[in-house]
């Protein structure tokens, strides 16, 4: 049994080691998810309030947002796979560009908490710059049903 122990012992500080160095990529990208989620049960219950509607926590959200850091986890884990394991003789930075485009995701998202939590006038400037930005770089498209 203790033979057994030894090697799990040393797949778990294995893998933990080869995930050393992305682990605050994997804490900013997860922090930001978390402001996100944050802002937008704020920006829910603001919208109830505005609408005179009660408002309650809805706990398929909070699990969404548990799947959607999962996810984001194993994307990054992947991606650093591919980068240190397989695409070693290219220094690419995948890892950063992909927990970057997740950043921006969730950042645009918090924007638009922003716009409704907010009276300020920058958060709405901002949320339809970044759309003009979006829309003159990739052109028009359609968002994906929900």
């Amino acid at each position: 049994m203790e033979v057994l122990f030894r090697y799990v012992n040393a797949a778990v500080f294995g893998c933990a080691a080869l995930f050393a160095p992305i682990t605050p990529i994997v804490l900013c990208a997860l922090g930001f998810i978390a402001v996100d989620f944050l802002t937008g049960c704020l920006a829910s219950k603001r919208e109830a309030e505005i609408e005179k509607r009660r408002w309650y926590f809805e706990s398929g959200e909070a699990w969404r947002t548990v799947r959607k850091a999962g996810f984001v986890i194993t994307t990054i884990a992947m991606t650093w796979l591919v980068e240190c394991c397989i695409l070693d003789f290219v220094n690419l930075h995948l890892t950063r560009l992909i927990a970057g485009a997740i950043c921006g995701v969730e950042m645009w998202s918090f924007l638009e908490n922003a716009a409704t939590l907010s009276d300020a006038r920058l958060f709405e400037w901002l949320r339809r710059y970044v759309h003009r930005r979006v829309t003159k770089e990739f052109g028009e498209f359609d968002e994906p049903n929900k």
